[in-house]
């Protein structure tokens, strides 16, 4: 077969699988914005916006929108790409079951990455939804928030497979949301600037690609122009896509091919 056809046969393969999960995911995707939203948009924002007016000069609730998106875009891809990929590489092994088809171990992650991005994308765009409902967007631009969180998202999951192929067990994950996840989530610039950091805080801020797409995200929900340095942001987003899955597939390979 061709690429594109050992690719599409794969991607049919995981289609079955989210639609077996599709109801539940759905409704969790529009009541965690609701909530995330009201706890914070409207909740924390009334605090905010009554004590200093806002942030940046705009109202909280579009202050925080984008940075909810794109920390909605770094759940699902970390949550896509750390047990549901040690499943398929040790527990029940379906990753080697696809090598013996035969496919090739760039096509399996391939069309398992296009399935990630394809869940990062419904899920940002259902928080979308839901933010314009609560008035968090007010701009068309907003729009191109949807790649940026899909290209965000992928910038965290491709590097992890690299985990599901060299761990012993899944212990290390626990660890992951701990020590990393959450941190990044409060302290990459969604939920206040990271100038309110200490100093030596923000350098570690500015690794992190939840950042860097809070930082593309942001003027396009708020209509304004775009930073100066945009192609780096696009850049260092671009660098841990590529990167991780380069260092993945030869983890993978080595795992379960030589």
């Amino acid at each position: 077969m061709s690429v594109p056809e050992r690719i599409g046969v794969l991607l049919a393969y995981h289609w079955v699988l989210f639609k077996r999960t599709i109801s539940g995911a759905l409704v969790s995707r529009f009541l965690l914005p609701m909530l995330f939203l009201a706890s914070m948009g409207l909740g924390v924002g009334s605090l905010v916006d009554s004590a200093s007016g806002g942030v940046d000069g705009v109202p909280y609730l579009l202050y925080v929108v984008p940075g909810l998106v794109m920390v909605t875009a770094m759940n699902v891809a970390v949550g896509e790409s750390t047990w549901p990929v040690m499943g398929f590489v040790k527990w029940n092994e379906f990753y080697r079951a696809m090598i013996n088809a035969p496919q090739r171990v760039i096509d399996i992650l391939v069309a398992h990455w296009l399935m990630i991005a394809f869940n990062v994308l419904i899920s940002a765009g259902a928080f979308m939804v839901v933010a314009a409902l609560f008035g968090g967007v007010r701009s068309w631009w907003s729009l191109l928030a949807l790649p940026i969180a899909v290209l965000t998202g992928m910038a965290f999951s491709t590097p992890l497979f690299i985990i599901a192929a060299k761990a012993s067990n899944d212990s290390i994950y626990s660890a992951l949301f701990r020590l990393v996840v959450t941190p990044i989530m409060l302290f990459s610039g969604a939920f206040f600037p990271i100038e309110q950091l200490p100093t030596w805080m923000q350098p570690v801020a500015w690794v992190t690609p939840l950042w860097h797409g809070i930082e593309l995200g942001r003027p396009a929900f708020l209509g304004t122009p775009a930073s100066t340095i945009w192609w780096a942001h696009v850049g260092v987003l671009l660098a841990y896509v590529i990167g991780g899955a380069w260092m993945s597939a030869r983890a993978i390979r080595d795992r379960l091919v030589t």
